[in-house]
């Protein structure tokens, strides 16, 4: 009895010892490569398999990315058939294939698919070959083409800042070089413009902004943003050149091309009309200003502004007498910005001429 009792205590023993034991996992290992084709570029929607029949079942499957960069973990240490495709690719074909590729535990294998390298071009047909450098050469004149864009995109922005900092000689000269390389792109005839602009240059301002709307208009996929550009910068030119129908013309086509636009380009057209001395030019595009957008105060102080060029003087008073709509343009700039810049100048005016300025029209508060 006391060897029954012996014997069964060391076999529960052993089982309770059996069920504790820890059980040690299997220690994998990693893969990873560059995957391009024979022309040098990389494929990013690789397939890449491991299998242990020579390629026919994958075991393993990993997708390359963006950068034509593929990896996998947790591989099965021993050795494998790789094997690359793409979505395309035949299930009983592969684009490249390593037939005997070791993955050990605890490391990392690297293993590229260069489809660049003398052992796959040699298996090339003579066409496949001429194909190829046919695609090379397009490429390379891709390459080429994107640099140059890649260019000229910085040459760009560094004119925009300098026309915005005013700094127009630099960009006109940036502007220069840059026309004669890509005398297509009607953005840099734009920027030029703006420069020669800035520069008083009018008449080559004019020239080159002309150009911008031409080519723009005639490309298969014209920027009505672009065009309108020209067309608002276009006006201010020739209304320095002391062309006022011909300026109204270009700042309607600006709003007719980009309508989102339409208070900016008009109060532009009233600022530049005023600068030039248009009275009734300014008058007409301070009116199209207030319709496109009333809750902007500027273009009534502009419009204020030009009809006072038509007040006459009271000879018994000698107060001023307003002509008509200037009263209300000054009222109508008070209510909207009643602490604005030129407030002082049309209260002023407004009280020499004998007009109630509504007291409803208070100061903002400051910040």
């Amino acid at each position: 009895m006391r060897k029954t009792k012996l014997w069964m205590a060391v076999a529960l023993a052993a089982l309770v010892s059996a069920l504790f034991t820890p059980a040690f996992a299997q220690e994998t290992g990693k893969i990873h490569g560059h995957i391009q084709d024979p022309a040098g570029v990389a494929i990013t929607d690789g397939i890449v398999t491991l299998s242990t029949d020579g390629g026919k079942t994958a075991k393993y499957t990993f997708n390359s990315d963006a950068n034509g960069d593929y990896k996998g973990d947790n591989v099965a240490p021993g050795t494998y058939t790789l094997s690359l495709r793409r979505p395309d690719t035949p299930a009983d074909k592969v684009l490249d294939q390593f037939p005997e590729v070791k993955i050990a535990a605890g490391a990392d294998t690297a293993q590229d698919f260069d489809m660049t390298r003398a052992e796959y071009m040699s298996h090339l047909s003579p066409e496949q070959r001429k194909q190829l450098e046919e695609l090379k050469s397009k490429n390379a004149t891709v390459m080429k083409e994107n640099a140059a864009i890649k260019n000229l995109n910085a040459d760009l922005t560094q004119a925009r800042t300098d026309n915005k900092n005013k700094n127009f000689a630099e960009a006109e000269q940036l502007m220069l070089k840059d026309t004669q390389a890509k005398p297509d792109a009607a953005v840099l005839w734009l920027e030029l413009g703006v420069a020669q602009s800035g520069e008083k240059k009018n008449s080559d301002a004019e020239a080159s902004l002309k150009k911008a709307v031409e080519l723009d208009a005639a490309s298969k996929k014209p920027n009505p943003e672009v065009e309108a550009g020209a067309q608002n910068a276009l006006g201010e030119v020739l209304a320095n050149e002391g062309k006022p129908t011909d300026a109204a013309a270009a700042y309607d086509a600006a709003v007719k091309l980009n309508p989102t636009q339409s208070s900016m380009y008009y109060t532009n057209e009233a600022i530049i009309m005023d600068r030039a001395g248009q009275v009734d030019g300014t008058v007409a595009a301070a009116d199209k200003a207030i319709a496109a957008d009333p809750t902007k105060p500027i273009p009534y102080y502009l419009k204020g502004k030009a009809l006072i060029n038509k007040a006459t003087v009271d000879q018994k008073t000698g107060k001023i007498v307003l002509p008509p709509g200037c009263a209300d343009a000054y009222q109508k700039y008070l209510e909207l910005a009643p602490d604005g810049p030129f407030a002082p100048e049309v209260k002023s005016v407004l009280q020499e001429s004998g007009q109630t300025i509504k007291s409803s029209y208070k100061a903002g508060k400051k910040s």
